[in-house]
Order: structure tokens, then C-alpha cells, then sequence
């Protein structure tokens, strides 16, 4: 780390905990593929989770912050406290408190508190600021209206940028033709914008001292099927975690299909940001919401 870095982290961890802090230690920590992440340690025995990346991502990790805030309530998971965020020279950090997320948890604790979150709804979908899911602009403008909300900020937009990233043409006309139908998949079912994760895969939750945590998220208000679909995306959530979810608040009939909706979203992403399997994987899907729709 930069002697600069290192100074500039110091003296905004004194500023926002009003307690003088001094760096001894830095330790490697995983950050995922996109933020550069160490654990800071003070001579006091204080330690911090520090992510940083260039300067031009720090309204990503203003945004993250302001995530974070957003999901920290008390009958929901715990969330790391964020700290501080700001620039060094050619750098960007976010400070977040440092949890020790090792060991296991009750996944059903898990199931409960996330749909007590769920519980926490807004008037509208969207949220008051736009943020990130992985490294691609997430739109949060918000709607009344969900299917457009849908249509508009979530596939829609991922579309466009599939176009961009040179995506089968076979898979653009068949996603257009999905967005035009997507009030088939809501003829019946009404959501409430509750409160999201909106980043809800394995990777994104743990244990500290055996309570859930929830971090790296990608918050707004939405139907809250669209955090338990990637749930299932790519695995990492036990049965427990399901079943106590369930038993806390039932799933609507027309979730089997959804899911796929939803998760068509995070497949695209994963096309715009990595290419490779995803396009074949995102035709297929959007072959069976289609089908489902007598599209």
C-alpha cells in the first residue's frame, strides 16, 4: 500500500470514530475480482476492512456505503458498519468495520431475518441513488410500477448493453420480444417494494460469532422474489435457510417461473462483464420464460 494511502485511511478512521488510529499491520483479505481489499490493524487492536480501487470508483463505494446504511436494521442480518470512504491521490477506499466471518451460522436465522428485511417497503421501486451490481451501473430511477421498472432498469438496460458487447442477435430479438410481454408474468401478482440486497448470491454472506451477515450488496426496493431468486442462482444457500424463509413469509405460486425472470438479469450481467457461456445460457432462459408466456 502507498505510504499516502496508508496516511490518508489513518487520519479518516481518527476523524469518523473520534479515536486517534495508527496503522501497524496489513493483511491481504478477498475482495472479489473487482476491489483491491486488506485488513487494517492498529496499535490500539482495532481493525478495519479496507477496499480500494481507482479514484473514478468512488461513487461506487459512496454508494455501497450508503447501502450498507440502508439495510442495517435491527430484525434484519448484520451488516459491517460503513466507516469511511474518500480519495488518496489516484486512489478510492471505503473503510467498513471489520467482522471475523469465520466459522457457521444458523441458516435458518438467515431465512428469518432476510424476510423480516423484506418486510421494510417503500412507496415506489427503485431507490434515491443509483449503485453498482458487480462493476456495471445499476438504474434505480424509480417507478411506480414494477413491470416497467422491470422492462426499463433491470432488462432492459442490460439488454442495451449486450447489444454493445457484440451479444448473438439471436439472443437480442428474443429478449425484446420478452420485454414486450412482461405483464403476462404479473397478471395476478402485485409485489411490494421491499427492501433488497440485490446482490443475494453464496459468496455475499457469512457468520460472525454465528450471526448472519449480509455484505457487498447492490440495494434498491423491489419485489423481493428477485433476492431469493439468486439465492438459488448459483447455490450456497442450504434448505434451512429456504424453509425458514418460507415459513416466515410464503412465496406466491407464480415464484417457480419468476425466478427465472429475475436470475435472467444477473445471467446478462454476467455476460456484459465476463462474455464466454452466459449468452448461451441467458437464450435459454429467455426460451423458457417465453414459452411460458405463449410468446
Amino acid at each position: 500500500m502507498k505510504p499516502a494511502l496508508q496516511d490518508d485511511l489513518a487520519a479518516a478512521i481518527s476523524a469518523a470514530t473520534a479515536l486517534p488510529f495508527k496503522a501497524v499491520r496489513l493483511d491481504g483479505a478477498g475482495g472479489g475480482c473487482i476491489n483491491r481489499a486488506i485488513v487494517l490493524s492498529g496499535d490500539d487492536g482495532r481493525r478495519f476492512f479496507v477496499k480500494t480501487n481507482h479514484r473514478t470508483r468512488l461513487e461506487m463505494f459512496a454508494a455501497e456505503a450508503a447501502g450498507l446504511a440502508e439495510l442495517a436494521r435491527e430484525d434484519g442480518p448484520r451488516v459491517p458498519r460503513p466507516i469511511a470512504h474518500g480519495v488518496s491521490g489516484d486512489d478510492a477506499y471505503l473503510v467498513l468495520e471489520w467482522l471475523d466471518l469465520g466459522g457457521r451460522g444458523d441458516a435458518a436465522e438467515l431465512g428469518r431475518r432476510l424476510a423480516a428485511l423484506h418486510r421494510h417497503v417503500a412507496d415506489a421501486f427503485g431507490w434515491w441513488r443509483n449503485n453498482t451490481i458487480g462493476a456495471t451501473h445499476q438504474d434505480n430511477t424509480r417507478s411506480t410500477d414494477w413491470v416497467t421498472f422491470v422492462r426499463d432498469r433491470r432488462l432492459g438496460f442490460q439488454l442495451s448493453l449486450a447489444e454493445r458487447n457484440g451479444a448473438p442477435t439471436a439472443l437480442i430479438s428474443r429478449v425484446e420480444r420478452l420485454l414486450s410481454c412482461l405483464g403476462v408474468f404479473f397478471t395476478d401478482y402485485r409485489p411490494a417494494a421491499s427492501l433488497l440486497h440485490g446482490d443475494l448470491w453464496g459468496g455475499n454472506y457469512g457468520y460472525a460469532a454465528g450471526v448472519p451477515v449480509l455484505f457487498d450488496p447492490a440495494v434498491y426496493y423491489g419485489d423481493r422474489e428477485a433476492d431469493l431468486a439468486m439465492t438459488e442462482l448459483f447455490g450456497g444457500f442450504p434448505e434451512a435457510f429456504h424453509a425458514a424463509y418460507r415459513a416466515a413469509w410464503p412465496l406466491d405460486a407464480g415464484y417457480a417461473t419468476r425466478r427465472t425472470l429475475y436470475n435472467l438479469y444477473h445471467v446478462l450481467n454476467h455476460f456484459n462483464l465476463f462474455g464466454g457461456g452466459y449468452a448461451a445460457q441467458a437464450r435459454h432462459m429467455t426460451d423458457a420464460l417465453l414459452a411460458e408466456a405463449g410468446a
